[in-house]
């Protein structure tokens, strides 16, 4: 039996092995086209994960990464670069919980 956890195969993995996975997940599909069970997306991507995070890949650049923006955010505040008031702002808020 091999001694390779997944501990050690992160620690091995290359540059180019990490690009293969990222696209497997992202695609859900390897390069020859068979689709990724359930089971083999939840491990492609705990290991791209973390090969990122030991790797110290900056997090605009990791799998999953959403900027964070406001609506209309501007130099004055969320909505006075829109031009909507404080009012309207929270119409989408409000909206959302019926």
């Amino acid at each position: 039996m091999s001694d390779m956890t997944f501990e050690r195969m992160i620690s091995q993995m290359t540059p180019s092995i990490y690009q293969s996975l990222r696209q497997a997940v992202s695609l859900r599909k390897w390069p020859d086209g068979r689709m990724l069970t359930a089971e083999q997306i939840e491990l492609c991507m705990e290991a791209v994960m973390r090969y990122e995070h030991d790797n110290k890949v900056p997090e605009e650049s990791r799998i999953g990464y959403l900027e964070q923006r406001t609506c209309g955010a501007g130099p004055g505040g969320p909505s006075s670069s829109a031009g909507v008031s404080e009012d309207m702002a929270g119409l989408a808020r409000d909206a959302s919980r019926d």
